[in-house]
């Protein structure tokens, strides 16, 4: 399984005037570790990201890549009593217009407009599809829409099952030109061991090669997210080809995103690598 990287577009980081984040979260972060959405997660993250928009010394335009429709699916079929799928395809296409909804009902109640994006692989191989995608990304920041974007899980298959919501977020972000990808997650970033079951474990602050490390993955398996460090180590390799930076957080954290971009909270940060490619001429 594989994709195309994406090409640097037109739209680059010297034409804007605000700085553009990218922002993957995952089931566990939505669910708060339970098995069902927190509302009070998303009206944290809509405060976050309201905070950043309006922040006078360096604004910024967010993008948001979120899991979470399965989990959105299980909460819904159960408080209806209904019998849930066997197919994850399936269970996505209920919770998928579930989780839109309370990302829109949520965020405007924060004055945040939102604009969902299904997306898959094709959509960064087929250079036509890519630039529609592009395109549309960039015309919703443009007029103060906030992009939800997920992966289309309905269509998806081998996708689905390796949780490349991760990779997929890298892509979007090497499809913009972002400033920097924030992948949250249940952990800190990443440690030396698995800090699950080795409480002394070192958190690893800061990566300039993520080759260098790819000896201290161990992950472990969740009832409700299909990504772990293996896809973000590929994600934080995909932006460092790209020129952009990726910070690993832990979304358990009150303020995480805040905290973590002002340098307060312990996290992995991985530092960018080689030239943006629209900079470089390719």
């Amino acid at each position: 399984m594989s994709a195309t990287e994406p090409e640097s577009g037109q739209d680059g980081q010297s034409q804007r005037d605000k700085r553009r984040l990218v922002l993957k979260i995952g089931s566990s972060t939505l669910t708060a570790n339970s098995e069902r959405i927190s509302r009070g997660k998303i009206e944290d993250l809509a405060r976050q990201i309201l905070a950043l928009q309006n922040d006078n010394n360096k604004p910024c335009e967010v993008v948001l890549v979120s899991s979470g429709a399965i989990a959105a699916a299980r909460q819904f079929v159960a408080v209806n009593r209904w019998p849930a799928l066997d197919s994850k395809q399936a269970m996505a296409a209920i919770g998928q217009p579930l989780l839109m909804q309370m990302y829109h009902e949520i965020f405007r109640d924060f004055g945040l407009r939102t604009g969902q994006c299904l997306l898959t692989y094709r959509d960064f191989n087929n250079p036509q599809a890519r630039s529609n995608t592009q395109t549309t990304l960039n015309d919703l920041l443009r007029n103060g829409y906030l992009p939800v974007v997920n992966e289309n899980d309905t269509v998806a298959t081998d996708e689905l099952v390796f949780g490349d919501n991760d990779k997929l977020s890298a892509y979007v972000a090497a499809l913009l030109q972002a400033d920097e990808l924030i992948l949250v997650s249940d952990v800190a970033g990443l440690y030396e061991s698995n800090p699950h079951k080795n409480p002394q474990a070192r958190l690893i602050s800061r990566i300039d090669r993520v080759a260098d490390y790819l000896h201290c993955i161990d992950e472990r398996k969740s009832s409700l997210g299909t990504g772990g460090m293996t896809s973000k180590l590929q994600a934080a390799e995909i932006c460092q080809q790209h020129g952009i930076g990726v910070r690993i957080v832990n979304g358990d954290e009150t303020n995480f995103l805040l905290k973590a971009l002002n340098g307060q909270l312990p996290h992995s940060h991985f530092v960018p690598g080689a030239a943006r490619r629209g900079d470089a001429g390719a």
